[in-house]
């Protein structure tokens, strides 16, 4: 019969399976075709809705400024060359999965570090927000009916995930691989089709937009000078989110199988190449279909806004491609599509994570953040990360373009500052390296390096002033709220660690011990207590007792003469009924007439087998403890005494040791039966 423990665990055990051994840790590096999916997901699934950016930016001065679209995307492409190339260089420089954190630490410094952690998690956070916010879009583009339902359905499906991310890095590899090579698969033959029908056969792929007209938003109507700079330039920037993500290989490079950096780089090559390929394939048909999407869809001109929600540019492109909305294709493409989308969120869910546990072990995040879980994963960053991810998705109601909006600040943080680091340390290795062949090599690493660090500051100077009043400035905000509390917590263990250097005082011996055993009646686990702190042969014990009920203590006096006890019995009165502070008291006056004494008090408790049982006893222990262990020059020792509830039937503990799970890093979570009184 399963135990009460056993049972507790029953829900865990359903939701990640069995756990893992740590020497097991080595069976969960990634191959190349596992580490595609799980890194690369972000980047590729970014192509449903990059395009879509592009659009609703230019199409707020009507359909005049659709022509510079292609001429957009093509900047966007050459953008995402140059930093797949410059993080090349990173993954074989820094292959221990710090990414951009690592080289700004080690190149810049730790405030500039400390800057691109605190974007780099801003960016985590939003992945998940803006990857299922559009996943959810793209399922109500096929099922209307539920749009309603949108927030629910977001929250719900990154329940899902965490749920698989927790259960292991190569199961969730698996589970993520199919849906994202059928996502590459559905887009690449949409776009093949649409090309050969358009080009080849001759027969014209039209959205179902095409029609309509739309109605510039009031202020756009005549854009000229810099305005149309700044419009542009805005719509390049929302572009730009088709670049998301690229860092997570980085990030993740101890992930991969060995060798470890030369996998990850010709993963990061072909996540460029498809993720290239994709974007340039399905703007190119949303131009030829004539594809409309505006930010308020009353703003097409025709179209019923009320009675049904905008449907995206990729659903749009593939109900031209495919014959409508109803075919098999279409739904074929929405379905790939809408997995990639909330899956793309993985990325962050392994990225997240690892950076995390980087910066704990770096003292800059609490040190739960380091510590893996059942399955050998950061399960603590996994439920951050899914928090706060779940906060903006019911705060910004799930909606993709306001989230957009957000989005990108934090990577193109990253970018900058993490190439310009990397350009430094080619720097410092050229001035050490004296082989030719070498150098030539740092030296294009260098410029490859370089032109990268300045697109990127480039494009983060536009992201910065085109999008700060439209969400921006919260991430704005946010970062150095981060980049502060990662100081602080760097002080406080930093603090710790100096108040814990060994010195004199420490070494030296108190003068003498004093025991101090707690009584509330005479019974086994008392005289167990007693018996325990006999044995340890102390300088004075004493037997202490609190006067609470005159009756019940005339009562434990008596027993204590009846059972013949050779301690005597000390009895502190409590006029105002409390046991906590005439015991503080107590132990106070000792450690005041005699500084250098030692007080052990030896707290006796019993252990009950059932959560409900411990509803049924005071927890008058746990209280004293707790106080007891802000007093200097104090030691509690804790005298379990089990009782039949908390034994198996063959009279032994319940179980043999700590639940799968109990354990991390050498610590235990210890119980808290605490009935004393």
């Amino acid at each position: 019969m399963p135990s009460l423990s056993d049972l507790g665990q029953l829900p865990k055990r359903l939701v990640l399976g069995r756990p893992v051994r740590s020497d097991r840790a080595g069976e969960s590096l990634l191959p190349k075709h596992l580490a595609l999916p799980i890194f690369a997901s972000d980047p590729l699934s970014s192509v449903a809705y990059a395009t879509q950016e592009i659009l609703i930016f230019l199409t707020l001065a009507g359909t005049s400024f659709l022509f510079l679209t292609p001429w957009l995307a093509a900047v966007v492409v050459l953008l995402l060359t140059v930093v797949v190339l410059s993080y090349r260089q990173v993954v074989h420089a820094y292959p221990s999965g710090g990414g951009d954190y690592e080289v700004a630490m080690k190149n810049h410094g730790r405030f500039a570090g400390l800057v691109v952690a605190s974007a780099l998690l801003t960016d985590y956070v939003l992945t998940v927000a803006v990857s299922v916010s559009s996943g959810t879009d793209n399922i109500i583009s096929a099922f209307p009916g539920l749009a309603e339902h949108r927030v629910l359905i977001a929250v719900s499906l990154v329940g899902l995930l965490v749920a698989m991310n927790l259960r292991g890095v190569r199961e969730s590899g698996k589970t993520f691989a199919v849906p994202t090579y059928a996502f590459i698969a559905c887009i690449m033959v949409m776009i093949v089709t649409g090309l050969v029908r358009e080009l080849v056969t001759g027969s014209d792929v039209v959205a179902e937009s095409a029609g309509y007209a739309i109605t510039p938003e009031p202020g756009y109507e005549q854009v000229t000078g810099l305005a149309l700079v700044f419009f542009v330039l805005r719509a390049f920037a929302s572009g730009c989110t088709a670049l998301t993500g690229v860092e997570a290989i980085a990030n993740g490079v101890p992930a991969f199988k060995p060798p470890k950096s030369r996998n990850a780089a010709t993963t990061l090559a072909l996540m460029g190449g498809i993720a290239a390929t994709m974007f340039a394939g399905v703007t190119a048909l949303a131009l030829l279909a004539d594809v409309k999407y505006v930010e308020n869809a009353c703003d097409l001109v025709g179209f019923d806004c009320e009675g049904q929600p905008q449907r995206t540019v990729i659903a749009q492109v593939a109900a031209a491609v495919f014959g409508g909305s109803d075919s098999f294709g279409f739904f074929a493409v929405q379905a790939a599509t809408a997995l990639v989308l909330i899956l793309a969120a993985n990325t962050a869910f392994n990225g997240f994570p690892l950076l995390g546990s980087v910066l704990a072990q770096d003292r800059y995040m609490p040190r739960q953040l380091h510590t893996r879980g059942d399955k050998l994963v950061y399960s603590n960053g996994i439920l951050l990360l899914a928090g706060f991810a779940i906060l903006l998705l019911v705060v910004f109601d799930a909606d993709s373009t306001q989230l957009i909006q957000m989005y990108i600040v934090g990577v193109f943080t990253s970018f900058s500052i993490g190439q310009w680091g990397m350009v430094r340390h080619w720097n410092r290795e050229l001035r050490a390296e004296t082989d030719p062949g070498t150098r030539g090599q740092m030296q294009r690493s260098r410029v490859i390096n370089a032109v990268g660090g300045t697109l990127t500051t480039v494009v983060l100077a536009i992201v910065v002033v085109t999008k700060f009043a439209g969400g921006a400035w919260i991430v704005i905000a946010a970062m150095p709220v981060i980049f502060l509390l990662m100081r602080s917590i760097n002080r406080h263990y930093s603090h710790v660690a100096e108040q814990l250097v060994p010195d004199t005082d420490a070494r030296m011996k108190p003068s003498k011990v004093h025991a101090v055993v707690l009584v509330s009646k005479v019974h086994k686990p008392t005289l167990r207590a007693l018996a325990f702190a006999r044995a340890t042969r102390p300088d004075v014990l004493t037997a202490l007792t609190v006067n609470v009920d005159d009756a019940d203590t005339r009562a434990l006096q008596q027993d204590w003469e009846r059972y013949d006890i050779p301690v005597p019995l000390t009895v502190v009165d409590s006029p105002y009924r409390e046991i906590t502070r005439p015991v503080l008291d107590f132990v106070r006056d000792i450690r005041r007439s005699s500084p250098r004494e030692l007080v052990v008090v030896f707290v006796p408790q019993y252990v009950v087998g059932h959560w409900w049982e411990n509803l049924l006893h005071n927890q008058s222990a746990l209280r004293l403890r707790t106080r007891l262990q802000f007093q200097p020059g104090v030691m509690i020792t804790s005298v379990p005494w089990q009782l039949e509830s908390s034994l198996d039937r063959d009279g032994g503990p319940r179980g043999d040791g700590p639940a799968p799970g109990d354990m991390r890093r050498g610590l235990t979570d210890e119980a808290e039966p605490t009935p004393y009184g």
